[in-house]
């Protein structure tokens, strides 16, 4: 017998959301050029979002191996006078306290990926000088650009750092000689994106309803309904955003067109409820330890089995609760 309720992994039905071109084009145009129509769906090639390299050192050799969400080509006709530009997604359900990082080591491998592709050509020094051929690199030879775009969908409001400056411990006077790396992030809980395409639009909307913290649960769950009845919301909509939000999805509901949203909204009240629950047992798990002089290593490994949640879902308890219980 088939299961009537079916559990969609968030970075799966995310990235074969975004896989598609017209979805793809329209957010980076948003973010990037205030929705002008600069980047054609038409235009968009994917690319494999594995790179690996070697980095290399005198004495020392590390592999490197970075995978992204999706990254795609674009080419054919110019931005700025520029052929081609790569552009990478990342998607967030939780809050990366190293994303600045993260990002940077995804781009490093992107552009390491062109340089090993381009040195290749230089087998041997001719027609290159001393310094080129020790570069594996002409001094005319041009990478193409990388643009990481993140997109966060969870419900707290994000407080992690945006540059890799906000993550180091530096004195004003010295920021100015330490090079900073940001990145572009988007809530999907709050934006002024200017999107086009009607299904981004209609995501973005449930995002920002399902997520807005001045509404309870209840008064969430009867606006979604809502503005997806107004708006006859696609198929796919509803399952990206139930895939995204990690909601369980009725299928025999969702096929049927009547009913759907009341059938996934009753499945985020539940689980709103036992996050609740959840959220207690943790407390008294985090009090208890401290009571009993546990370390944090012991307290964590207890969450992670009483809850049976992940080492970053223990990690988020323990810095909420953690002060209470001092």
């Amino acid at each position: 017998m088939t299961k009537k309720t079916q559990y969609l992994k968030p970075d799966t039905i995310l990235k074969n959301y975004w896989n598609d071109n017209e979805h793809f084009a329209d957010l980076f145009n948003a973010v990037l050029f205030d929705g002008k129509q600069v980047i054609k769906a038409t235009e968009l090639t994917d690319l494999n979002t594995e790179s690996s390299s070697v980095l290399e050192h005198k004495n020392y050799a590390e592999s490197i191996v970075a995978s992204r969400d999706s990254i795609k080509a674009r080419k054919k006709s110019t931005i700025y006078g520029i052929e081609l530009v790569l552009l990478g997604r990342e998607d967030q359900d939780h809050i990366h306290y190293a994303m600045p990082m993260r990002n940077m080591g995804y781009d490093y491998g992107t552009y390491k990926k062109q340089y090993d592709s381009n040195a290749k050509k230089y087998k041997t020094s001719e027609g290159l000088s001393e310094d080129e051929y020790l570069s594996k690199m002409k001094k005319s030879d041009r990478f193409y650009p990388v643009i990481t775009l993140t997109v966060y969908y969870g419900e707290k409001p994000w407080d992690g750092p945006t540059s890799l400056h906000e993550m180091l411990d530096i004195p004003k006077e010295l920021e100015p000689f330490v090079n900073d790396y940001k990145i572009l992030l988007v809530e999907a809980r709050r934006n002024n994106l200017m999107l086009h395409n009607l299904e981004n639009i209609d995501l973005f909307n449930l995002f920002e309803i399902a997520l807005n913290e001045h509404l309870s649960k209840n008064m969430a769950r009867q606006k979604a309904i809502q503005y997806c009845e107004e708006h006859n919301t696609d198929k796919s909509v509803i399952m990206t955003f139930a895939g995204a939000a990690n909601i369980h999805i009725d299928y025999n509901a969702l096929n049927k067109g009547d009913g759907t949203m009341y059938s996934i909204f009753e499945d985020l009240v539940k689980e709103g409820e036992a996050k609740g629950e959840t959220r207690g047992e943790a407390k008294g798990i985090i009090e208890t330890g401290f009571d009993f002089g546990l370390s944090t290593e012991d307290i964590l490994e207890r969450l992670q089995q009483k809850l049976n949640i992940s080492l970053q879902q223990a990690q988020e308890y323990l810095n909420t609760f953690a002060k209470q219980s001092i």
